[in-house]
């Protein structure tokens, strides 16, 4: 059984205070369907005083002003201390979020860590100054921080996610105020004494958990320069019209229904293991999932069966037995929406290979089976929609050109795989894919290159030289004729 924790205080500016309001939000369990904790609700006004001590650290403070090394000795600081409390923070995750303690470990804390690392790297070989010969004379490019930033985080990895906000954005010289999801506040707790003890200037980082009316607040503030917002398609186009009435800068990182395209010559016994843990990874609640599977038909009946197996010996349980490979959806609503599109796939003439209902004996909880459907059409909703679930298709194609014609029929492009014995035909491929990141016989997410999505799987880019770019205005500066050739330099 879990230890209930509370906390009554909001992080505000690097600072414990008081909350304004009077409401809580409870953390269930999605194992137990226990309360295991509460927070405050942050209210617009404890939004209008985070956005007040961020603005006048940025505007007034050291951190912006800070050399780029004092930063990243910060920011070094915070990742060191994610390392130390890396089991706390998974435990925390997973308690609240469902993920199988296994899988936390890895993704939920120790991904974090790489996340800082990368960034750090990114951090010092970025070209922040540049002096460039102009048409009409020289000039010097520069990059500054963009300013007051909220970072709007989901649920299923809040760490992860946190982190590649936060690390730029710190990195940049911004100041940040970070609004964790209300399903899985209580780890940004343990993130703030993290930020605190490693001597983040006052106002710098405010952590204020709230629901999505006070996250619109937050959104449009006239306060924030910029909005980073990972999340659903819906609720980013939301973020996007209100940013647009004060023109806030913004990234979005959103959904996906990536496809994983097993190409005939390829190695099956390969392909199945990689694709099974990028398919129902994190109980299928990742947007880079890959949940649409094409396979040729002339191999269709192969690759069904060793699917159909590999996902049935998928060990489904408490998120906190380190032997569990598939815990618990985070919330009801997302146990009732899986089973519901389960309901609708087999209504459009799906087949259920594997799963398509409740696991046997844990009746108590928010499980679903992991469900693999069989002759699926890429038209069908099962096909199309975000289910977010551990809900996964096997679509059957022709030749490589329908697969190829299947994988970009979708309103997503955030993530896929092709899976081959030739590592050149796959990369070939990979550049027809309209999709923000793509794998070859592979699954994974590098921190040191673009992250992001095509079509409406968002705008921007998180990671790498691109990821710390769009936390930077750029701007030009005309200098005098004849500057940097000996005369006025």
């Amino acid at each position: 059984m879990t230890e209930r924790v509370e906390h009554r205080q909001l992080f505000i500016g690097g600072e414990w205070a008081d909350p304004l309001g009077t409401g809580t939000i409870e953390v269930v369990s999605p194992h137990t369907e226990q309360v295991i904790g509460s927070v405050p609700h942050a209210s617009r006004g404890d939004v209008d005083r985070a956005v007040a001590v961020a603005r006048r650290a940025f505007d007034e403070g050291p951190w912006p002003r800070m050399p780029l090394d004092e930063r990243i000795a910060v920011v070094t600081r915070i990742k060191d201390a994610i390392a130390v409390r890396h089991e706390e923070i998974a435990r925390s995750i997973s308690s609240q979020n469902g993920s199988p303690y296994s899988w936390s470990i890895l993704a939920q804390a120790l991904g974090p860590m790489m996340v800082y690392d990368a960034a750090i790297q990114v951090a010092r070989a970025y070209a922040y100054e540049e002096h460039r010969q102009g048409v009409l004379g020289p000039i010097l490019v520069r990059r500054e921080p963009v300013g007051v930033v909220a970072a709007v985080i989901p649920w299923n990895v809040p760490q992860f996610v946190a982190a590649a906000k936060l690390a730029p954005a710190l990195l940049a010289g911004c100041a940040v105020i970070l609004k964790p999801s209300p399903e899985a506040p209580l780890d940004s707790y343990i993130l703030a004494d993290i930020a605190r003890e490693a001597g983040l200037p006052e106002g710098v980082l405010s952590l204020l958990p709230a629901d999505r009316e006070v996250s619109e607040y937050l959104v449009g503030h006239a306060g924030v320069d910029k909005v980073a917002f990972t999340g659903s398609v819906e609720a980013g186009k939301r973020v996007m019209e209100v940013a647009a009435r004060n023109l806030t800068r913004l990234t979005l990182e959103l959904g996906g229904k990536s496809a994983a395209v097993v190409l005939p010559d390829a190695d099956l016994e390969a392909a199945v293991a990689g694709i099974v843990p990028a398919a129902w990874m994190n109980n299928g609640q990742a947007c880079v999932a890959q949940t649409r599977i094409l396979a040729p038909r002339s191999r269709y009946g192969e690759v069904a069966e060793a699917l159909a197996a590999a996902a049935s010996a998928l060990v489904v349980g408490d998120p906190l037995d380190p032997a569990t490979q598939l815990g618990p959806l985070v919330a009801r609503r997302q146990q009732e929406r899986s089973l519901e599109y389960i309901r609708i796939g087999q209504e459009e003439g799906a087949k259920v290979l594997v799963g398509g209902g409740r696991p046997a004996g844990l009746e108590r909880g928010w499980y679903v089976e992991p469900t693999l459907f069989g002759d699926v059409d890429n038209g069908m909703r099962i096909a199309r929609e975000e289910i977010f679930g551990p809900v996964v298709c096997l679509i059957p194609y022709g030749d490589e050109r329908e697969a190829l014609g299947i994988a970009n029929d979708s309103e997503f492009g955030l993530s896929g795989s092709v899976w081959t014995a030739d590592v050149e035909h796959g990369i070939d491929f990979a550049r027809q894919v309209r999709t923000g990141t793509f794998n070859v016989n592979t699954f994974s997410l590098d921190m040191l290159g673009p992250f992001g999505g095509y079509k409406n799987s968002g705008i921007g880019r998180e990671f790498g030289p691109e990821g710390l770019g769009e936390y930077l205005e750029h701007k030009m500066i005309h200098l005098p004729g004849g500057y940097g050739s000996g005369a006025g330099a």
